[in-house]
């Protein structure tokens, strides 16, 4: 498996809500395949599949979609719901109209608006308005448009995971929707800038700001007028992978990261010792010189070293979670030449060993009750 993995501080995000109510967090990881002693080291990461099965059993001891993060519940089966409401629209646009008004019927419900500005001359865009009722004009075409999350979800500082993954997750819905992926030009949020923040480019593909007057994402107003495409079965379908196809960390595919990414994965699912390819290949294949990748690279503030690490790391950790192929293995597989080379570079990715990652039949007696930066 090389699937992406997700940084430590999202996990600890994710227990903060049940931690609030009391619900012993430990069984929970040990449900996920998540070693606890992770938490303490933030260089830690966890598989993508370890992660979306975390929320699930949080989502389940919390009765709660929101994770416990939110101002009130949202219990489990609304999210399924609001699916099937938008299911019927003519177009996007009215889908995501249909959903911001679902949620707002809940009390203590997230305050969501999509609104459009159309171009009223070369260059110059009109007011921001929400969609047009029925007989009026039909969403602009040129212009931007907006989809918003008015609520503060700040009460704690983890809660902007919170705004994170509804982010996240419509954008993916979305595209679900309508069966093609919206690029963003932009989103914005409304808390800080936290310490993890280089990792929100890659996360939404586009420029990300902080410290807005409210959470939003822009993208092209013609797409909400982009019919919806899916069906109740579909729904059904994507609904039994989640939430693992809607808040898995993957990039987008629009950077050059991420095509470089795609470049490297494959080598690694080998059955013998992966041979990763130089950057002068993975240039000559996407096209550029080398120079030209390096720059681009440098202004997404990566390497094709550190990438080429990523993956490795990433792959290494979703073997380990897995339990099932020996760390010997599975170093020849990464292309290390003995297994003293994978632990010193394995401890350099993530400040631990492989055996640290190891599925454990029995979780030490750790009660979490203070997790770093939380007061206990």
């Amino acid at each position: 498996m090389t699937g992406a993995t997700i940084a430590v501080h999202h996990v600890r995000a994710v227990l903060s809500g049940a931690r609030r109510r009391d619900v012993d967090v430990v069984p929970l990881l040990q449900a996920a395949g998540i070693s606890p002693l992770l938490l303490g080291d933030e260089r830690a990461r966890v598989a993508a599949e370890s992660f979306a099965r975390l929320v699930k059993a949080v989502q389940r001891a919390t009765d709660d979609e929101f994770l416990g993060l939110g101002p009130l519940p949202s219990r489990r089966g609304t999210f399924a719901m609001m699916g099937l409401a938008c299911l019927g629209c003519p177009d996007l646009g009215t889908a995501l109209e249909r959903a911001a008004r679902f949620y707002g019927l809940f009390p203590g419900g997230p305050e969501m608006a999509v609104t459009a500005e159309a171009k009223s001359a070369p260059g110059h865009l009109t007011e921001p308005r929400p969609r047009p009722g029925p007989g009026t004009a039909p969403w602009p075409g040129p212009g931007v448009a907006e989809f918003s999350f008015r609520t503060d979800l700040r009460p704690y500082a983890e809660d902007i995971f919170l705004a994170e993954s509804v982010m996240i997750i419509w954008h993916r819905l979305s595209s679900w929707l309508i069966g093609r992926h919206i690029p963003l030009r932009h989103v914005r949020f409304a808390h800080p800038a936290p310490a993890h923040a280089r990792e929100y480019g890659p996360m939404f593909g586009c420029e990300v700001r902080f410290g807005a007057s409210h959470t939003a994402a822009a993208f092209d107003a013609r797409w909400l007028a982009a019919p919806v495409v899916r069906d109740e079965a579909a729904l059904t379908a994507m609904l039994r992978r989640a939430p693992a196809d809607l808040l898995s960390r993957r990039e987008y595919g629009t950077t050059v990261a991420e095509r470089v990414r795609r470049t490297l994965v494959p080598a690694l699912r080998a059955t013998g010792p992966a041979r990763l390819p130089e950057a002068a290949e993975v240039a000559a294949r996407l096209a550029v010189s080398p120079a030209t990748l390096r720059r681009r690279l440098q202004e997404e503030g990566t390497s094709y070293r550190r990438l080429k690490d990523a993956v490795r790391r990433d792959a290494a950790i979703s073997s380990l979670t897995a339990g099932r192929e020996p760390i010997a293995a599975l170093a020849a597989r990464l292309g290390f030449s003995e297994d003293t080379a994978f632990h010193r570079a394995f401890r350099r990715w993530t400040g631990t060993t492989p055996g640290a990652y190891r599925p454990q039949p029995h979780a030490p007696d750790v009660r979490l009750r203070a997790l770093p930066g939380q007061q206990s």
